[in-house]
Parts: C-alpha cells; structure tokens; sequence
C-alpha cells in the first residue's frame, strides 16, 4: 500500500541531490524560502518553478511522488484563490452572484499566492526524499549546536524534528488502512451533511490516534532499553561540508538574492 502522503519520506538514490550535505540542503532550501517571498512577479514564480522541476529531474526522483505530496494543501490553495478573488460588489467584475463578486485582479493573485505555496511545499519536500532521517537529525543537530551556551536541548530538538517528519508517512498509512477497514463495514465519508460526514470521521480518528499513541510508547521504550539520553551523541560517520558544497551553497544564495532583487 503507497502512503498518500510522501512528505517525509526518503527515497534512496545516487543523484548529485542525494550526495549534498544535508546542511547545504537546508541553506540552499532556506535561500530559496526567502527569494521566494521576497519577489512578486510571475516571472520571479516562473523561476523558482524551473529551479524545482530542475531540482526534481537531477534528483531522480519520481515526479509522482513530488505531486502526491501536494495533495494535502490542496484545501489551502483553494481556500487562498477563493479568498483574493470573491469580493463584495466590484465594479467590472468577471462573475457576480448576488452580493458576492468575483474580480480579475483578485483571482490573479490568490493564483499568484497558490502557486508560491505549490512552489514552497515541492522544494522543501524534494529535501525529505533525497535525505535519510538519521542524515537529517545529524545536520539539524550540528546547526543548532551554538545554541547550547543557551542551554538549548539541541540534539533532543533534532530528534524530535526528525521523529515527527518520518511520522508523517506512517500517520499517513495508518489513516489509509482504517479507511479502508471502515468502508469495507459499510462506513461512508462523502453522504450527507458537514455534521454527518464530521461524525463519519470519528471512528477513523479514535483508532487512528490509539495507535499513534501505542507506537510512541514503543518507540519510547526502544530508545530507553537501548540507553539513549540525547547527551553526549558519538557518530559512525561525521559528515564533512566539501569544496562542492560550499560552493553549490554560495551559488545558490548569490542567485536567490538576485532573484530578490531583480524579479
């Protein structure tokens, strides 16, 4: 059974992605964040497009799977161009019905602010397929190492991070299975009224939330019989930053700051 929800999930490869160091990843995807919000213009959205889709072809991995982890904003980009384009009684409107309007300068930007958010969610869940769990505790980890003068607990924040994300997938499969148990008893999830449908939902989420619960507690218990404490870490295998890196890095931000600054 494939999860409907990818994000999270690592698909293994050999791609130049792949061989990053999972630090460059979360800076270039940082740089790419803040060029993203910083310009307003198609063709800056355009852009940042073409960087993903590149991004997604040199990875190898399947675009499908990029795809299926929109699905679950799908109700936000609705929500977002519903929510720039209906106005009260515009003058020129494309389509009126009743007091509520529909105009074209507001439909452009919720299309706008959708596709941003599209952009967004892709290139940030492009960093999750190609960077194993533990890669990623590892660099979350290392990056918030200064914050220990604060005594911020930083490897047990790294942990925690990187639990939730590969969480999402298996939350995301477990839903799937109850279901499809609960169809399978005659359950129906799109008859009747907001209320009914909401009452369809419950025995999908008390079981559903059991078993997150359950398998905290064994995840928990596993982590304590083997001794973990979060202090004190040693790794197999530390992960340098190389000349490619840094220089992929430097690339990345000096593009996205010009892409602030001319699109």
């Amino acid at each position: 059974m494939s999860a409907p929800v990818p994000f999270g999930q690592y698909v293994g490869g050999d791609s130049p992605v792949h061989r990053l160091e999972p630090r460059v990843k979360i800076g270039v995807t940082a740089a790419f964040t803040v060029a993203l919000f910083a310009f307003d213009t198609w063709a800056g959205l355009l852009a940042a497009t073409l960087v993903v889709v590149g991004a997604v072809a040199l990875s190898g991995v399947a675009p499908r799977l990029v795809v299926r982890g929109l699905v679950p904003v799908a109700w936000l980009l609705v929500f977002t161009v519903v929510a720039n384009a209906v106005v009260l009684e515009a003058e020129g409107a494309l389509v009126t019905l009743g007091p509520l309007s529909i105009e074209l300068e507001g439909l452009l930007r919720g299309l706008f602010f959708a596709g941003r958010i599209l952009v967004l969610v892709a290139g940030t869940s492009l960093v999750t397929l190609t960077t194993s769990p533990v890669d990623l505790t590892d660099a979350l980890a290392r990056l918030m190492r200064p914050l220990r003068v604060v005594r911020f607990p930083a490897d047990d924040a790294a942990m925690m991070l990187s639990l939730a994300l590969r969480f999402i997938p298996t939350t995301a499969e477990e839903g799937e299975r109850i279901i499809i148990a609960q169809t399978a008893r005659g359950a129906s999830f799109d008859k009747g009224g907001p209320i009914t449908r909401a009452r369809a939902w419950v025995p999908v989420l008390v079981p559903l939330f059991v078993r997150l619960f359950r398998r905290a507690d064994d995840l928990a218990i596993a982590m304590e019989s083997r001794c973990y404490t979060g202090v004190g870490r040693t790794r197999l295998r530390e992960s340098r930053i190389r000349l490619t890196d840094w220089t992929v890095l430097v690339v990345s931000i000096i593009l996205a700051i010009g892409a602030a600054v001319y699109l």
